[in-house]
């Protein structure tokens, strides 16, 4: 993750924004501010890890500020402001409740990189005290709230967008343009993975609250659970209370592709099988498991391996398509297209040195969004689709029941013990509402 931001790196994103600018046309555009009300004033939300991938994200744009810096984390919050002082003329601010600067008028979006948990109810939140939204992936807990930050962003009238940046990647954007075109003739499966290393968390212990943590407000709407030594900052992502587990945390972005490619909305029938094999410790959710998603006349499935590091063609991260004609497939920086010999017919390379260095062009549309009124590459709506499926997945492991749903009502079908997973319980006085 993203600690620093040296002048290197700023440089290289700034040119690597130039270059996708150019490469993406009409669909992200800047225009020079003709009064100060084109400049857009952003609050980060959240500044561990993808935080200040966020920053590094805003940082290299034309008439963007980012005003604040919010973390219960204390240190966080001086981290972030010290990263954002050495490259921006204007010092941000530093608040731990971003909640206490929902009324500023003079912040114009927030952008959220908080735990899974938070996602939603942030969001409605902003969106509701007129604020547009950037919010991380997966963004949103469970499939009620993936309707209500949906709702809030119509009744609203906000801007959201989601993070699951792919969608702006010029390569990606050449690649799945080249499959709907018909490369590799009608395309019915997908295959997605991720693959890791990620090693064992262990049995945590009671323990003292850090000084420099608001425990309680990093709750927030989550039920309250005592704090333990092995959770913060990262290993939420394996307890349900907080996570969605490594299928929310890194396979949407394998999801979001194998729908976008597949032109496919949403399933029919989902299907999740694994377990915690690798390690015996606190992780709730699955390190190894394989979900199913069938769509009818087209099907996807999506592979997690979070402790076993090696991926398919050559790469930790990817997804193939597979059609009349042959294979594509989209793996790690690069995309390859096979006819139904295995031969390569062509290749479609990334023109940067590291996979995120085009995340700046996601952000760039999101601003573009606010000001010109720009369609957006990941809208809310349209990434919760993808989000969906976690959910379902998530749900079919928790139940070990196949997941029938009905894509045009957006519920599951006949099934008590899977319904009840689809909201969750909140703290007294922390429901989300619309």
């Amino acid at each position: 993750m993203i600690e620093s931001i040296s002048r290197r790196n700023f440089l290289k994103q700034s040119s690597v924004f130039a270059a996708g600018l150019a490469t993406l046309g009409s669909v992200v555009s800047l225009r020079a501010a003709k009064s100060p009300n084109d400049k857009v004033v952003v609050a980060i939300i959240g500044c561990n890890a993808r935080g200040m991938a966020h920053i590094a994200g805003y940082l290299p744009l034309p008439n963007a500020e980012i005003g604040y810096i919010c973390d219960v984390d204390s240190r966080a919050v001086e981290k972030g402001i010290a990263a954002v002082a050495r490259k921006q003329q204007r010092k941000p601010q530093g608040v731990k409740d971003f909640r206490s600067i929902l009324d500023n008028k003079d912040v114009d979006a927030v952008s959220i990189a908080t735990p899974d948990h938070w996602h939603a109810p942030a969001t409605i939140l902003a969106c509701a005290a007129g604020k547009h939204v950037y919010v991380e992936k997966p963004g949103s807990h469970n499939l009620h709230e993936s309707e209500l930050m949906v709702a809030a962003a119509r009744k609203y009238k906000r801007v959201v967008q989601m993070g699951n940046q792919r969608r702006s990647w010029p390569w990606v954007i050449e690649s799945i343009d080249a499959l709907h075109a018909g490369e590799i003739g009608n395309v019915y499966f997908a295959r997605g993975w991720y693959t890791n290393h990620r090693t064992s968390i262990g049995h945590g212990k009671p323990a003292p609250v850090p000084a420099w943590l608001d425990y309680s407000l990093w709750q927030g709407p989550a039920p309250e659970r005592p704090f333990q030594d092995n959770v913060i900052h990262y290993n939420w992502h394996w307890f349900w209370n907080w996570g969605t587990g490594e299928l929310g945390n890194n396979g949407v972005h394998a999801l979001d592709l194998a729908r976008w490619g597949l032109q496919v909305e949403l399933p029919r029938r989902v299907t999740c099988g694994g377990n915690r094999y690798f390690y015996q410790d606190d992780w709730e959710t699955p390190d190894t498991m394989m979900a199913t998603f069938d769509f009818g006349d087209k099907g996807i499935t999506w592979e997690g391996q979070s402790c076993a590091p090696r991926g398919f063609e050559g790469a930790s991260f990817g997804v193939s398509f597979y059609g009349e004609k042959g294979c594509m497939a989209v793996a790690g920086s690069n995309c390859t297209i096979y006819d139904l010999n295995n031969k390569v017919v062509r290749e479609i390379k990334a023109q940067q040195e590291g996979l995120f260095d085009f995340d700046t062009i996601h952000f760039a549309n999101f601003l573009d969004g606010i000001r010109e009124g720009k369609e957006l590459r990941s809208e809310i709506e349209e990434g919760q689709k993808s989000t969906v499926l976690c959910h379902l997945g998530n749900i079919a492991w928790r139940t070990g029941h196949t997941i029938n749903f009905d894509p045009k009502e957006r519920k599951i079908v006949g099934d008590k013990e899977a319904i009840a997973l689809v909201s969750r319980t909140y703290r007294k006085g922390w429901e989300p509402k619309v």
